[in-house]
């Protein structure tokens, strides 16, 4: 969901631990991909240690 060109306009905050972007932009998003709308509220409190496992080198 962050990465993609038409996808810049997401940002994540580290201190929340979850993806942030204007109302607009989450609206349009949801609009076109459902199930991503369980994200919009979520926060991810491992992901530091999930990037850690996956990443790429």
């Amino acid at each position: 969901m962050l990465s993609g060109k038409e996808n810049s306009c997401f940002g994540w905050d580290e201190h929340r631990q979850f993806v942030v972007a204007e109302d607009v932009v989450w609206n349009s998003y949801i609009g076109s991909h459902k199930e991503a709308s369980q994200f919009r509220h979520r926060n991810f409190p491992y992901y530091g240690q999930l990037i850690a496992i996956y990443a790429k080198d």
